[in-house]
């Protein structure tokens, strides 16, 4: 029996728009291993729900009333266990993203993404995946670049952080810089999940990175992603 058939991931969505949180909430339904446990029109009420049910994802909007998505991050975060946030953003949002993002969010998913990539991005937050939309990640790295994200490493350059790694970890490396998940980067490999998830470890530990995002951040600064 599959971890996903004995403990349903359990999520949370806050949307102040009705529909968005029926549509997703009607795409989710009937996708296996996956419960929506509650739902929050604004930030306020999705923090208070999520110590009342324990998600382990929170599908979290950046534009709500009350107290919106950015501000509810940090609340959500602090709880204890901790769920995975993801934020719902729309083209043009990438500012907020960015926020979202330095304040701990797991990543980002473009509200008008098709079923199967919304179950995706629940599935990959739960295994501990950064979700980053493809439509969008390109500007939001642009962004965080321009921004000038600090090195989170030691004195050593970049080139020589990316010098540590094998061949398989620069190709894996520039893959996160494209935002794909561990899934996406398996089916491109044609190699096993685990093994994926053996190399960002390895990755994140060589080049002295924290996230996914700071490790894609990396590879656009040294050239590994376009």
């Amino acid at each position: 029996m599959t971890e996903a058939a004995t403990h349903p991931i359990r999520v949370l969505l806050a949307d102040d728009e009705t529909m968005i949180r029926h549509g997703v909430r009607l795409i989710l339904r009937h996708a296996e291993g996956i419960e929506v446990v509650a739902e929050a029109p604004d930030g306020r009420q999705a923090v208070d729900l999520a110590a009342a049910h324990h998600p382990d994802v929170v599908l979290l909007d950046i534009r709500m009333p009350v107290r919106d998505g950015l501000a509810a991050i940090a609340p959500l975060l602090a709880l204890d266990p901790a769920p995975r946030v993801v934020m719902l953003t729309t083209f043009g949002d990438e500012e907020n993203v960015v926020r979202a993002l330095r304040e701990g969010a797991a990543g980002f998913l473009l509200k008008d993404e098709g079923p199967q990539e919304l179950i995706r991005a629940v599935r990959a937050a739960a295994a501990g995946d950064a979700v980053l939309s493809p439509g969008v990640t390109g500007a939001v790295i642009g962004r965080m670049l321009r921004g000038a994200d600090p090195d989170p490493a030691d004195g050593s350059g970049e080139d020589a952080r990316i010098a540590r790694l094998t061949a398989r970890e620069r190709e894996v490396l520039a893959m996160l810089g494209e935002g794909l998940s561990n899934q996406d980067i398996a089916v491109r490999l044609g190699i096993g999940t685990g093994t994926v998830k053996t190399h960002v470890g390895a990755i994140l530990d060589k080049t002295g990175t924290a996230s996914r995002v700071q490790a894609a951040l990396l590879a656009h600064r040294t050239g590994l992603a376009g």
